[in-house]
């Protein structure tokens, strides 16, 4: 006899598990992310809709949910099974919208309140009736009936069509699945091998969920044949010993009339079900072995989803990388570009050749400004062209690229560089200015004179050898030698500056993620406590 655990420290081991779980992020295009997200969302389904609710009540009704495909006839299997008509059916309906559950009127302050599936909001409203939120999109309802005609301690929920054109509709699908002590899985004689149905008994078989299986509109010529073969199939899956009801295929499966098939079509099906409910010994079976299958289930589905989750944060490591490296790269190259003298060049150079004669000290230096300037935007474009390779053939950069790797320096970039430049400057005038200020010498250089000086020597290498020379005649070769080093140490600041914030704008986008590591030891230690209170 399975029995249903209860005590406290497994139900706080459970909502600790879910919180976690609920915390897992899957923002990256990884392949198997699509999978991941699924998993958590069946996950946090379960654990909200249907396993902590049902461990701290156990005692509420059994909750049956009848899924299936399109015109299966699960409305009206359950309005025959209610004995009026509750849910709307028709085989050309493309899909039930507002889910319906229906319960014994005793029974209904367990459904009314949010104990189970409390992201739906309970309406009374007709099927063909929807529920609309404040911004008037659909809202994601649950309508609630009562019948004398159900069991006391039972449940019936006509659930959306799993193969639903409506992503809504089928992800609803699932979730109620999800939320149910008995799975009552609905196909037809024309459908029963489709490959829909089967994903979801081969999911109650993993999760070794209570299932019971009904074969509706089977024409009365081949119901033997395709009963075997059915059956045949289901032992083949490991699902022999599965309960099957078969309903042949009456004038009332159509929803002509009334819409109600004759009792005697569905008498089994609802001895069976209230059998569940209202015989002690089955109703423990039955809770038991679904709230336990899907607790044993954890020990495989929160591996996974943890794995998932360490590979997102592997990814964003090697993005996060490679925009490292392509910086750090570039860095290097400009230090090596800078100790050279390739910032003296073109224009530039021109200006250090006519300076003083041809050239004042103030155009020699907006002359090494700009080209200061053009070096760094090209160390940008460079670095961001590696970040673009790389990423390349990343597929988790999918969706990153436009904001992290630019095709090329954009105004706002060449903007940011060259306000860095004119910073750098300002403060290099000011060094030079502070150095005069303090010269005890009635005839002291000219500031301007100074900072060109000074900057020519920092930038241009070799080639502006005799900026130095002359600085030292100007200041004497120990204050000519501080005020290098001081500039030395103000051009490493700004050029570092300049990477470093360039750097963080292409990672922003990734950041912005949040993608860490902490989420997977999170999971793997609440699974490890919900075992050890196993």
């Amino acid at each position: 006899m399975v029995t249903l655990d209860v005590r406290p420290q497994l139900i706080d081991a459970l909502s600790a598990l879910r919180d976690r779980v609920a915390a897992v992020r899957l923002p990256l295009p990884l392949p198997g992310a699509p999978r991941a997200r699924q998993t958590r969302a069946e996950l946090l389904a379960q654990l909200d809709d249907y396993l902590v609710p049902r461990l701290k009540e156990p005692e509420a009704p059994l909750l049956a949910v009848i899924g299936g495909s399109t015109g299966a006839g699960k409305s009206t299997l359950v309005n025959s099974l209610v004995g009026r008509r509750v849910s709307e059916a028709g085989v050309l309906r493309p899909t039930t919208r507002t889910p319906v559950l229906v319960c014994h009127p005793d029974d209904h302050h367990w459904f009314a309140g949010m104990r189970v599936l409390p992201q739906l909001t309970r309406v009374r409203a007709p099927d063909d009736q929807e529920a609309e939120g404040e911004d008037g999109t659909e809202e994601r309802a649950l309508r609630v009936e009562t019948a004398d005609t159900v069991p006391p301690g039972l449940a019936l929920l006509d659930a959306p069509d799993i193969d639903s054109l409506v992503v809504h509709s089928r992800e609803l699908a699932a979730e109620l699945i999800c939320a149910a002590d008995v799975w009552v899985m609905v196909t037809t004689a024309s459908r029963y091998a489709d490959a829909v149905p089967w994903h979801l008994l081969r999911t109650a078989k993993e999760y070794d969920a209570t299932l019971v299986t009904v074969l509706d509109r089977v024409p009365h010529q081949v119901i033997n044949e395709v009963s075997r073969q059915y059956e045949a199939l289901l032992v083949r899956a490991g699902l022999g010993d599965v309960p099957r009801f078969t309903i042949p295929e009456l004038p009332e499966s159509a929803g002509g009339g009334s819409g109600l098939l004759p009792d005697t079509a569905v008498a089994p099906l609802r001895a069976w079900l209230a059998h569940r409910a209202q015989d002690p010994a089955a109703r423990q079976q039955t809770v038991g072995r679904t709230a336990g299958g899907v607790i044993d289930s954890l020990k495989v589905r929160m591996p996974e989803l943890a794995g998932a989750v360490a590979a997102q944060y592997a990814a964003a490591v090697r993005l996060t990388g490679a925009v490292q490296a392509a910086y750090e790269q570039e860095g290097e190259r400009v230090r090596r570009e800078l100790r050279r003298g390739a910032v003296l060049a073109g224009d530039a150079r021109t200006r250090w050749r006519g300076w003083p004669r041809d050239c004042s000290a103030t155009e020699l230096l907006d002359s090494l400004a700009e080209s200061l300037t053009a070096l760094l935007q090209c160390a940008v474009a460079a670095a961001d062209e590696h970040v673009r390779e790389s990423w390349r053939r990343e597929p988790a950069a999918r969706g990153l690229a436009e904001d992290g790797a630019r095709t090329g320096p954009d105004r706002e970039t060449g903007e940011r560089i060259g306000m860095a430049v004119r910073r750098w400057r300002r403060v290099l005038e000011e060094l030079a200015e502070d150095e005069v200020r303090r010269m005890d010498r009635a005839a002291a250089p000219d500031p301007e004179t100074v900072a060109a000086l000074l900057a020519a020597a920092l930038l241009g290498g070799r080639r502006a050898r005799g900026a130095g020379d002359r600085l030292a005649e100007l200041l004497g070769a120990q204050g000519a030698l501080l005020l290098r080093d001081r500039g030395g140490e103000l051009v490493t600041t700004y050029l570092d500056r300049v990477l470093h914030e360039e750097r963080a704008r292409r990672l922003e986008p990734l950041r912005a993620l949040d993608v860490t590591p902490e989420p997977q030891a999170e999971l793997i230690a609440a699974l490890s406590r919900l075992q050890k209170e196993r």
